[in-house]
């Protein structure tokens, strides 16, 4: 199983799993189904209007409205930051090689290479370059630096990280209002991972870096410590 590790903005390192062609391919499907959907609508809207008043037109407009198809890969990977509808679905997203963010001209270069991967040779490029090679990855890939990793875990131990809070509830950091809900994400994502892999270093490393942010100290179990913070968090910022 190959693995990516990812630098957190908490300076913790988190392993992905390098997303397979399975998932891949059933993105891309989903990705079908979207624009089969907006052509059936396009045919009981647009293409209906303008066939009632210029049947002359009807082609011109027929060509512009297939221009949101041929760029969507390239808007939905730089609006929604490495995924389109599809991956979104599938739990797979497009980083860098060395887990960063991507930017807009890495998905460029990954969209101007799908002409290789996917339509010229039938998919045929794509897929032999997907099977065999270390991470994974297509030539667009190869070419942008990036890599597609699947972002969903199986376990979903996060839902019973922020649960509902008892009435009496008293936060013992009073000062864990100050981290922002970018912080509280990825504290949860962060703690979600290390307790599906076990990865009590992580948590331990989490747990420091947390302390750090909020200037505490504190006898609590790591698990426990994180936990509290973030239902200090949620009672904290809710107006309990």
């Amino acid at each position: 199983m190959s693995n990516t590790a990812i630098n957190t903005a908490q300076n913790v390192n988190i392993e992905y799993e390098y997303s397979g062609i399975g998932k891949r391919i059933l993105a891309l499907l989903l990705d079908f189904v979207v624009f089969f959907i907006y052509i059936i609508v396009l045919s009981f809207t647009v293409y209906r209007a303008v066939g009632l008043f210029d049947s002359n037109n009807t082609l011109g407009i027929t060509e512009l409205s297939l221009i949101p198809l041929f760029c969507y890969s390239l808007l939905m990977h730089i609006i929604f930051n490495g995924r389109t509808v599809g991956k979104f679905v599938m739990g797979i997203k497009v980083v860098k090689e060395d887990g960063s963010p991507a930017q807009w001209s890495d998905y460029l270069v990954r969209w101007i290479f799908r002409l290789v991967d996917l339509w010229l040779f039938g998919f045929i490029v794509g897929t032999v370059s997907i099977l065999f090679s270390e991470r994974k990855q297509r030539l667009g890939d190869l070419g942008a630096k990036t890599v597609v990793i699947n972002t969903n875990k199986s376990t979903k131990i996060s839902h019973t990280i922020l649960e509902d809070l008892d009435p009496n509830y008293q936060p013992q950091f009073q000062n864990a209002y100050i981290l922002s809900d970018k912080d509280v994400n990825e504290i949860k994502d962060i703690y979600r991972l290390a307790g599906e892999s076990r990865d009590y270093m992580t948590l331990r490393a989490l747990r420091i870096k947390v302390e750090s942010l909020l200037n505490t100290q504190s006898d609590l179990r790591d698990g426990v410590y994180i936990r509290t913070v973030l239902k200090d968090y949620t009672y904290l910022t809710q107006g309990q």
